[in-house]
Parts: structure tokens; C-alpha cells; sequence
């Protein structure tokens, strides 16, 4: 196992080329809806990424939750993997921790509360500098009162240079 993946890290700078290599910030938005504590928001977001090495990038995300009470606004910072295959669809591999930030409502005063978790998905090379991602999401969240799973899938579009 470990001469396979020290493999792929020699390898990757082969196939990194373009939004995949050392240096290169990646910017996304995100849009959808939610359903939380019975109401239905709709959700936005803005994520950046910065490629530490060729294939692998840090990033720094924001959403905030719109539409109903109480607020919610998460920042999550997330670690993807490239696979370094040069194909055009190229699939990727990562992790996550979030921390979310709950408001109140006129009733209740929520806990904020941490989640992390891992994706799968493929990314694909639109055009030189843009790029649309999707993937599955499964997340584990703690409250301080329990423990839950979830998966979801992910879509995003965005631009690198």
C-alpha cells in the first residue's frame, strides 16, 4: 500500500496540467436548498482552493442558509485529492471539517456545532480556466448531544487561474 501511494505522488505531477497544478486557486459557488428544523432555505456559497502540490488542494468555504429562522452560516475547510490519470473527467478523493454557526429564533437558542466527513466525485475541464465538479458528500455531524450521518450529492461550477 504505501509503494502504491508514494507511486501516485511521483506520478501526479505527470498528469497535473492546467487547474490541477501547484500554484493554481480555484474559485466556486455553490447553490441549492435544504430542508433544516422543518423550514426549507435555500443555500449559497463561495469556495476557494489554492493547489499546495500538484493534484492536492486546501480550500476555504462559506454558506449561509437563507430564507428562515434560525440562521445558519458554515465555514468549512476541505482537503482534495486529483487522481492523476489523464483522462477528462478526472475523479477526485477528499475530506472536510465544518463548523456551523446557528442564530436563534424567537423560541429556541440553537448549539453551533462541528461536522466532517469525506467526498467522492469527478471533476471535468470545461475550458482553460473553468471547470465543473459533482460527487457524493457523507457527513457526520456533532452536536454535543449526538451523533448522525448523512450523504448528499454535490454540484459545482467554477474558475481557476
Amino acid at each position: 500500500m504505501k509503494k502504491f501511494i508514494l507511486a501516485t505522488l511521483l506520478t501526479s505531477s505527470i498528469y497535473a496540467g492546467g487547474i490541477f497544478s501547484v500554484g493554481h486557486k480555484n474559485i466556486s459557488v455553490t447553490a441549492g436548498t435544504e430542508t433544516a428544523y422543518g423550514n426549507t432555505y435555500s443555500v449559497i456559497g463561495l469556495n476557494g482552493h489554492y493547489f499546495i502540490a500538484d493534484n492536492l488542494s486546501v480550500g476555504l468555504s462559506y454558506t449561509s442558509w437563507l430564507g428562515s429562522d434560525p440562521t445558519i452560516n458554515q465555514f468549512t475547510v476541505p482537503v482534495t485529492f486529483h487522481l492523476p490519470i489523464n483522462i477528462p473527467i478526472r475523479p477526485y478523493i477528499g475530506g472536510f471539517y465544518s463548523r456551523t454557526i446557528m442564530g436563534s429564533d424567537n423560541i429556541h437558542n440553537y448549539n453551533d456545532y462541528d461536522s466532517y466527513g469525506g467526498r467522492v466525485g469527478v471533476t471535468m475541464q470545461t475550458g482553460a480556466g473553468a471547470y465543473v465538479s459533482a460527487g457524493w458528500v457523507q457527513e457526520i455531524t456533532e452536536n454535543g448531544e449526538d451523533t448522525s450521518s448523512r450523504g448528499y450529492p454535490e454540484v459545482s461550477a467554477g474558475i481557476s487561474f
